[in-house]
């Protein structure tokens, strides 16, 4: 199946199960920039369609209706996807829908939501940059098609760990985080560095390896 055709039987089937508000929503707000992201990045990650529903509903803290792009709710995850143009999300905007919408994004994590928010620039003219974002997103909740070992997986725990630190990685980083010995923890790590994932962070005198870094291509190793 084309993505055209699965477009269009996706689009035709949440019509179908929606009346009033919510089905004039869905007909008057999914758009080029909405349809362009599913084409120039969803499908091309994932090649399906499965468990996303364009305009979604939520309500917000003032019991008004919100509609989001995309919401992906694969059993207990919830992500919300926004596609944001920068006339309309950034030139057009006055202060009052600036604190609006801060407003609701916090509103919408305290109840369980995660938005997740890509520019239309990029979906457009940069879509590897995308899926590579989108990837890292989804990997944290979509288990491997193939057995991994449980090395492998500790192993990838520690990258996220390194991408969520934002800067340089300890040994007492993993010890903390697994609960585990320093030396089991610099161990691990030495064996990332013999992957190519993260490399040594050496101090000035050059002699001795307290910190790590992530190596330019470490998110690879979450595909």
């Amino acid at each position: 199946m084309t993505f055209e055709e699965a477009h269009e039987a996706f689009i035709t089937r949440h019509l179908e199960k929606r009346t009033g508000e919510r089905r004039g929503r869905l007909e008057r707000g999914h758009r080029h920039g909405e349809s362009l992201f599913l084409s120039n990045v969803w499908w091309p990650l994932l090649g399906n369609l499965e468990h996303l529903h364009p305009e979604y509903e939520v309500l917000d803290w003032r019991g008004r209706s919100y509609f989001a792009d995309f919401a992906w709710l694969p059993g207990h995850v919830k992500l919300l996807f926004e596609i944001k143009g920068f006339a309309s999300h950034v030139r057009d905007m006055d202060r009052q829908s600036y604190c609006r919408e801060l407003n609701r994004e916090t509103f919408l994590h305290a109840l369980g939501f995660h938005v997740v928010s890509f520019a239309y620039d990029d979906v457009e003219q940069r879509p590897e940059l995308c899926m590579m974002l989108l990837r890292l997103v989804l990997n944290r909740y979509q288990p491997s098609s193939a057995p991994v070992s449980r090395a492998i997986l500790a192993e990838k725990e520690i990258v996220r760990l390194a991408i969520r630190l934002a800067g340089p990685i300890r040994p007492k980083d993993v010890e903390h985080h697994f609960g585990i010995d320093h030396k089991t923890a610099v161990l691990m790590l030495k064996k990332l560095c013999l992957k190519g994932w993260i490399r040594p962070a050496h101090r000035a005198s050059g002699k001795r390896i307290v910190r790590y870094e992530l190596a330019r291509n470490a998110a690879d190793f979450l595909d």
